[in-house]
């Protein structure tokens, strides 16, 4: 994804648009916990089927099995299960069974004792013997005999409404029936929250009004986008650009997702951005906690400046004092490496088509190449990688030779100021970046690319593009760290671009994530892939499992927006953001996208930003379907583990642009 992260460094503050008002989400443990974030109400038939059984939760014997009507809330309360009890995800809910068999009779159902419809149906003598295939039908037939739903109160509304689950296919007779027989017999008129776009498009033919997943999700107070806890300094500041001595010993408070981050120890942003920005995915490399606090600034204020704990947990967030360290390094000393970046094979000298790479290609091209070489013979016709060459391991190591980088990274870090002082290492990086991208390139290799470029990519724009041996690996993504040249069109600039791509690897931003992983700074090796531009008409990213709970492996994250993908992880406006089910076919939305703008490659080389035309909803349903098909297919043929993945659409063919595997650091240390 360097080809959308970094490119919202390079392009500058110009496209920095205005804070995105988005929903975020978090990687945790399977169950309910997990569903809060999302405001839909867990499925005990899903955790049934990929987890252990459910328990009932205390059971008050006096209550009764059910009511007819409820008619207030400690009727309600009597019946109701809650989820996450005592915190800013509080979700007191029952479930409800109507019998249209029976004039519509209505039961509220004590929940803690009957944690399934279908459990109340046969014990309650309804339907005794409900074997699976009745059971199915209840979810998909228009004539079914019973309407299994939920009815909860959301906090945030505030309010009840009444769901079903994704899955259902509803019609619109028998959602206005059920929103008849809900308001005659509860005492105060619930509204109807829709789980899917066909729940949508159901209560819009019925003419009903409804409340939406994104909407409630805008309301909540808190979400926790990676669970963990630390100890540092509390420092609330205005953005990172302008503070100059952040260390990994602060835990920030910010009022929006900065576009790029240097190692610290928490984060907390008052407007929430969406999972896939790379400063997201970065704190889930490093296994940090953090989250969206609506008001967090006036909140944490009292701790500006103190020594604290910040514990984020799936249900809250806790900041509180810690006594201050006897002696506070001035910078963290690198970890002892866990393992050893993969050692780059030099024998390979000459440039290697894509279609000529496989897997274990990544030893001379890097991992972000080797895959996609893979990819390209994998996917059609579903999908396909656009054409391209890499610039192998060798050349890098060459060029660097002849520059002396090794001896200067080595004087450097003898250098008190440079190990003691962010801003003297931040300054030294990028003069060394200036002169490894403005050296003379080597004549013979740069006529090389250029002579690849006119024989197998026509000439044609290309987005020069990172594939180094410290990115897409397991537990270390690199996200955003280095950099993209995008839209290259003039052949003068071919070899500029790739000096800037290989002078990357000295991003201040990326030396300071490998020192906080304990990756060693001389093991790293730059590979370059050429790439074929993609005039994409939409495009993101999608993770092959549900991010919010990892037990739904059926299900895709899909997040989008209009034009070329650098703003979707940039994060300073939130992404269309949808769920997509293979089980139940259901697409859910989490948001739609807040963009009125979106970037294009500019004929002249680079990009520009145009006004959006048209709607804002970025994907439909069948394109999100056959997304996530594609998705599984990466999966599958880069080994089964699950993948962060880049995608655009051009027309109406699935553009692949990168894989990786998907780094979930959530931890609660």
């Amino acid at each position: 994804m360097d080809s959308f992260r970094a490119l919202s460094r390079r392009i500058g503050p110009s496209l920095r648009l205005a804070p995105l008002v988005a929903l975020c989400a978090l990687s945790l443990a399977a169950g309910h916990d997990a569903s809060a974030q999302t405001a839909r109400k867990p499925s005990p038939y899903e955790m049934r089927l990929e987890g252990p059984p459910i328990e009932s939760g205390p059971d008050d014997p006096k209550a009764p099995a059910y009511l007819d009507r409820v008619g207030s809330r400690e009727d309600f309360m009597r019946l109701a299960r809650v989820y996450n009890p005592g915190t800013p995800l509080e979700m007191p809910h029952l479930i409800f069974v109507i019998d249209r068999r029976q004039a519509n009779r209505i039961y509220y159902i004590n929940t803690p004792r009957y944690v399934l419809h279908e459990q109340f149906a046969r014990r309650e003598g309804l339907a005794p013997k409900l074997d699976k295939a009745t059971l199915i039908s209840q979810y998909k037939d228009p004539k079914r005999r019973f309407l299994f739903g939920t009815l909860s109160w959301q906090r945030d509304l505030p309010g009840y409404t009444y769901e079903f689950w994704e899955g259902d296919r509803l019609t619109p007779e028998l959602l206005k029936q059920t929103d008849d027989v809900v308001r005659a017999s509860f005492y105060e008129a619930p509204r109807f929250k829709a789980n899917s776009t066909l729940h949508e498009q159901t209560a819009e033919r019925a003419g009903l009004a409804f409340v939406t997943q994104e909407a409630l999700l805008r309301e909540q107070p808190f979400l926790p986008l990676n669970t963990g806890r630390s100890q540092g300094r509390l420092r609330i500041i205005k953005s990172v650009e302008q503070t100059g001595d952040l260390s990994p010993q602060d835990i920030l408070v910010l009022d929006e997702v900065p576009v790029w981050l240097p190692p610290v120890a928490g984060l907390v942003t008052q407007r929430p951005s969406t999972l896939l920005s790379h400063v997201n995915l970065l704190a889930k490399g490093w296994g940090i906690p953090n989250a969206y606090v609506r008001d967090a600034q006036a909140a944490l204020r009292q701790y500006d400046g103190q020594w604290v704990e910040l514990d984020v947990s799936a249900q809250d967030y806790r900041v509180q004092p810690v006594a201050r360290p006897d002696i506070i390094p001035h910078v963290t000393p690198p970890k002892q490496a866990a393992r050893k970046l993969p050692k780059p094979d030099l024998l390979v000298t000459a440039l290697k088509p894509l279609s000529a790479l496989k897997a274990r290609d990544s030893r001379y091209c890097g991992v972000k190449a080797a895959n996609l070489g893979a990819l390209k013979s994998a996917l059609p016709p579903a999908a396909r990688v656009p054409d391209g060459f890499c610039v192998p391991f060798s050349q890098y190591e060459a060029f660097m030779r002849r520059l002396q980088v090794a001896q200067k990274i080595a004087a450097l870090e003898q250098r008190h100021d440079f190990q003691t002082d962010a801003n003297a290492r931040r300054e030294a990086l990028a003069a060394l970046r200036a002169e490894i991208a403005g050296a003379e390139p080597d004549a013979a290799l740069a006529q090389s690319w250029l002579a690849q470029w006119n024989s197998q990519l026509k000439g044609q724009g290309v987005f020069v593009r990172s594939s180094s041996n410290s990115e897409d690996l397991p537990g270390f993504s690199g996200a955003g760290l280095y950099t993209t040249v995008p839209n290259v069109t003039q052949a003068e600039a071919l070899a500029r671009a790739v000096q800037t791509v290989w002078a990357s690897v000295y991003n201040f931003e990326a030396y300071e994530a490998r020192r906080a992983a304990g990756l060693g700074q001389d093991a790293v090796a730059m590979a370059v892939l050429v790439q074929l531009a993609a005039p994409s008409d939409s495009s993101g990213v999608m993770i092959t499992r549900d991010p919010f709970d990892a037990g739904r492996r059926h299900v895709t994250y899909i997040s989008a927006k209009r034009g070329l993908g650098i703003k979707v992880v940039e994060g300073k406006r939130q992404a269309e953001q949808v769920m997509y089910s293979s089980w139940s076919k259901a697409v859910q939305v989490l948001s739609r996208s807040a963009e009125d703008t979106q970037l294009v490659p500019d004929a002249a080389g680079g990009v520009r930003e145009v006004p959006l035309q048209g709607s804002r909803q970025v994907l439909t349903d069948a394109l999100i379907a056959r997304l996530a098909t594609v998705g599984r297919q990466v999966k599958q043929a880069l080994g089964g583990a699950d993948q962060d993945i880049e995608w655009a659409v051009v027309g109406d063919e699935l553009i692949i642009l990168q894989s990786r595997p998907y780094v979930d650091g959530s931890a609660r240390k």
